[in-house]
């Protein structure tokens, strides 16, 4: 959704599309730059103005559709979840532990796809659509996959590592980031099977109405690089 709002500023709520953008283009830039003269006392040039201007109106900033799908286009995986909760998965094709969880996503997804929505969040920027293709043949997922390259879901997600989960409920707020269980003890060394489920705890309490026990457990995986 277009959605761009601040103090005394009408707000615009349709499709971010790029006719879109250009179809209300002027009369936003009338209200702002009406906006911008009373708080100055005094007027703008108009192309300082419109330089100011343009990062704010792009369709990535106001409408947050800041993650790529295998085809290039931009898609926003919290503003397609029908109300229920959003779980995304963040995963590197060549990290071993992910490598290792690939049955276990899969599963958890098989088992709550009709009450969630799943995503594989790629955010290694060296990752191409062909890789990532090719990752997903090889561990036989059905999950949709979006690449992450500027890493705003990365951000919004919280997390540090791959694999990691971060789980949104149906209002698309955080309720739980962090590792999908405790298999893994510490890198290179995990148990025989895992002894606690922490994605899935926080899955089935949201499901529940509840807030999970825990909000945040650390990961133990391949640390994503590029995090400001």
């Amino acid at each position: 959704m277009f959605k761009c709002a601040s103090s005394g500023i009408q707000d615009y709520n349709v499709k971010a599309t790029p006719d879109v953008v250009l179809m209300v283009f002027p009369h936003l830039l009338q209200t702002l730059q009406a906006w911008a003269f009373r708080i100055a006392g005094r007027k703008w040039s108009g192309h300082c103005f419109l330089v100011l201007l343009l990062p704010m109106l792009s369709p990535a900033f106001c409408a947050g559709q800041t993650a790529l799908d295998l085809d290039g286009k931009r898609v926003n995986p919290l503003n397609s979840n029908a109300g229920r909760p959003v779980i995304l998965v963040f995963v590197q094709e060549d990290c071993p532990v992910s490598r290792r969880y690939a049955p276990t996503i899969q599963q958890i997804s098989d088992e709550h796809q009709k009450t969630a929505r799943f995503y594989l969040i790629f955010p290694d920027k060296s990752e191409s659509p062909s890789d990532i293709r090719k990752y997903l043949s090889e561990f036989h997922y059905s999950i949709p996959a979006l690449r992450d390259p500027e890493h705003a879901l990365v951000k919004k997600a919280h997390v540090q590592v791959t694999p990691e989960a971060a789980m949104f409920d149906g209002k698309g707020v955080l309720v739980y980031h962090g590792r999908i269980d405790n298999l893994y003890e510490s890198f290179g060394h995990a148990r025989s099977a895992p002894t606690t489920h922490e994605l899935e705890d926080a899955i089935q309490a949201t499901l529940a109405g509840r807030a999970p026990s825990n909000k945040e457990v650390a990961g133990v995986g391949c640390y994503i690089s590029d995090l400001q």
